[in-house]
């Protein structure tokens, strides 16, 4: 197939210095928010990057649950790929991908476990299905078939009946801790907007980029 005509120009407006705000955190949570409002699927996904045991780089998508000027939070099981990832290397990158508003935010920092206390509180609010599927599945590690899954599934949710089900110990919340965060906004013929803010001592240093 031939890829060359897939392109398209970036109309949606610009991103100008007197838009910034002191700390990466205020500008994201305003592009967030705006996200949001205009509708899109998934708002608060975002691409986690991390280098795995083996050396190589890998990437999947989970869904930011909180923002605050202490970092970004996501939950996962703390048996999974990336915990083991990033069990080794506490290094991570997030990319949050608003292709219909031609933008895009990068953030790299360190990660670490938010408290049991965060997790319980989180862990409380998912829809009890959800809740079941933590318990259900050893997150990365292999299976015959979808149906030894959904029967693992069916265990839980036997074993638990109508009771209140805790969040395994197994399963929590991760937070990105910033120390850099890039804005990119498109522009007409590919001049596009890019801000890098990069963490001091002081606060932050903010740099315009060429696209």
């Amino acid at each position: 197939m031939n890829y060359d005509d897939h392109r398209r120009d970036y109309v949606l407006g610009g991103l100008r210095s007197d838009a910034l705000t002191p700390d990466p955190l205020g500008l994201f949570a305003l592009w967030q928010d705006q996200a949001i409002d205009a509708g899109l699927k998934d708002p608060t996904a975002a691409v986690l990057a991390t280098s795995e045991v083996d050396g190589l780089l890998w990437q999947r998508i989970v869904l930011m649950k909180g923002v605050s000027e202490k970092g970004f939070v996501f939950f996962s099981n703390y048996e999974s790929n990336k915990a083991q990832a990033l069990l080794e290397d506490d290094r991570a990158a997030l990319l949050f991908p608003w292709n219909e508003l031609d933008r895009q935010v990068t953030v790299s920092g360190h990660v670490l476990k938010v408290s049991p206390v965060e997790s319980d509180a989180y862990f409380a609010t998912r829809p009890r299905a959800s809740q079941l599927g933590a318990w259900a599945s050893r997150q990365s590690q292999p299976i015959e078939s979808r149906s030894e899954l959904v029967s693992q599934y069916r265990e839980m949710e036997n074993s638990y009946g109508d009771a209140d089900i805790p969040r395994p110990p197994h399963w929590g919340g991760y937070r990105l801790v910033p120390e850099q965060v890039e804005f990119w906004q498109g522009g007409e013929h590919r001049l596009h907007d890019r801000f890098r803010y990069r963490r001091n001592d002081a606060g932050w240093d903010v740099t315009r980029l060429q696209p």
